[in-house]
């Protein structure tokens, strides 16, 4: 079977919203957007290092999905992770919009989007990895779906922005693993408990 294994960019004061650019995301606003990259180092690509192309399986929101779609197709093949996100199957929750996607190896979940990702974990293939996605993270984690919350934890205060936890049910979680990088970030490993 399966794991669901979501991978979230969070701030101390627990904000998901644009992490890697400043336009990726200015709902209500936002003007904090790319506070992430400025963080990264060694000790994270070591930890965050990506699958082999072509063997990533991956579940999307609509929003994180049209913005992963409108980047990673231009990227250059030398980046790591261009390969592994182009080439992976993606799956999509959206009720608003249709096939084709438009991403190489992309279609929709259909149906009940907790039901449709505890087939996908019945079948055969690789972990379902969730990047970013806050509202289908918080549903697929009443819903039972998540084994695995890597968060990562950056060292910032934003005091404003979308919150990966703001309207989630309780939910107890136990540490797996944690790695602290040169810049201040924690790596950190959940699974409920």
């Amino acid at each position: 079977m399966s794991r669901v294994v979501a991978v979230e960019h969070l701030t101390l004061d627990g904000v998901m919203q644009a992490p890697g650019h400043p336009d990726e995301d200015r709902r209500d606003g936002f003007e904090y957007g790319g506070w992430a990259p400025p963080y990264r180092d060694e000790v994270m690509a070591a930890n965050m290092g990506p699958g082999a192309p072509g063997e990533g399986r991956f579940l999307f929101g609509r929003r994180t999905f049209e913005h992963f779609a409108s980047v990673w197709p231009q990227q250059p093949e030398d980046n790591p992770y261009t390969r592994v996100l182009n080439e992976g199957r993606k799956y999509v929750a959206s009720t608003t919009l249709g096939e084709p996607l438009g991403w190489a190896n992309s279609s929709l979940l259909e149906g009940d989007v907790p039901a449709a990702v505890a087939e996908l974990r019945a079948g055969p293939g690789a972990d379902l990895v969730v990047l970013g996605s806050g509202q289908l993270v918080r549903s697929l984690l009443a819903a039972g779906q998540i084994d695995e919350l890597k968060l990562n934890i950056h060292p910032l205060v934003l005091g404003t922005g979308r919150r990966l936890f703001e309207r989630a049910d309780l939910a107890r979680m136990r540490l797996v693993d944690s790695t602290p990088t040169t810049t201040g970030v924690l790596l950190t490993t959940y699974a409920p408990a």
